[in-house]
């Protein structure tokens, strides 16, 4: 079924079964992906505070890869 058929049945009726299922699909995704940024954000000022607890400074970017997912944060 295409993007733009996702209202639509086989029939051309509406059916708002599909729609109301990716929607929920896709806001599950986005709080997941805000819950990891959330993460991300509290882990890189505690890198650099250890960092610096140890003599050192970050300078540069600090690349994250999510093991359950595997995307890469940069």
């Amino acid at each position: 079924m295409s993007k733009e058929n996702m209202g639509r049945n086989a029939e051309h009726y509406a059916d708002p079964t599909p729609t109301a299922a990716m929607r929920n699909i896709c806001r599950d995704e986005y709080q997941k992906e805000a819950a990891r940024l959330d993460r991300i954000g509290d882990i890189v000022p505690l890198l650099r505070q250890m960092a610096g607890i140890a003599g050192f400074e970050i300078i540069g970017r600090i690349p994250l890869r999510d093991k359950a997912t595997g995307k890469e944060y940069r």
